[in-house]
């Protein structure tokens, strides 16, 4: 009898063994999901904030490649009857900026500037540019200033330009914002105007 009662007691030892045993591999096996987890968790986030910063910088680059104008909108006039001959204004950088090419016969790589009013649409205008602060080529960097020049006889159809008439002139640049310019023309027309 006793043989028998050991031999059972061995038994149900062995069973507490295999029981340990399998707890250990389940413990084993949480501890692998967690870790697959934690890994998934962790690419995740590192690809998420990468698409962050390449956003950021993008958004850098957008800003950096912006232009501003600098002082007023001003329009002249001339004849017997005082018709708008040209409008100019003074643009820079703005603070950080880089350079922004101002080469109206350039091929690729240019700025675009578009006229509208009521009756007249002309999205590629001939302008110049001209040096106030400036080295004399055809960027405007960090620092300089230069003024804009844009003849009404460069837009085509030429626009005949009224007193109170409205207009706007979008200065497209490569990388960055449009400069959106609209102005109203005085109820009187003079030789120099300055647009509010």
């Amino acid at each position: 009898m006793k043989r028998l009662t050991s031999a059972l007691r061995r038994i149900h030892r062995e069973e507490r063994g295999i029981t340990g045993l399998e707890t250990a591999i389940i413990l084993i096996a949480f501890v692998v999901v967690a870790t697959i987890f934690a890994f998934v968790v962790l690419t995740t986030g590192i690809f998420s904030a990468e698409r962050g910063k390449e956003t950021v910088f993008a958004g850098l680059a957008k800003a950096r490649g912006t232009m501003e104008v600098r002082g007023g909108i001003v329009a002249s006039a001339s004849g017997t009857t005082l018709a708008v001959d040209s409008i100019f204004f003074t643009v820079a950088t703005t603070a950080g900026g880089e350079s922004i090419p101002l080469d109206p016969d350039a091929d690729q790589n240019r700025t675009v500037i578009a006229y509208r009013d009521d009756t007249v649409t002309d999205n590629d205008v001939l302008y110049t540019a001209d040096d106030i602060v400036g080295d004399g080529d055809t960027l405007l960097e960090p620092g300089e200033v230069k003024v804009i020049v844009i003849s009404a006889s460069a837009i085509s159809p030429a626009p005949t330009l009224a007193a109170n008439d409205r207009f706007t002139l979008e200065v497209q640049t490569p990388v960055g914002a449009v400069l959106d310019i609209t102005r109203q023309l005085p109820a009187e027309l003079a030789e120099v105007m300055q647009l509010h």
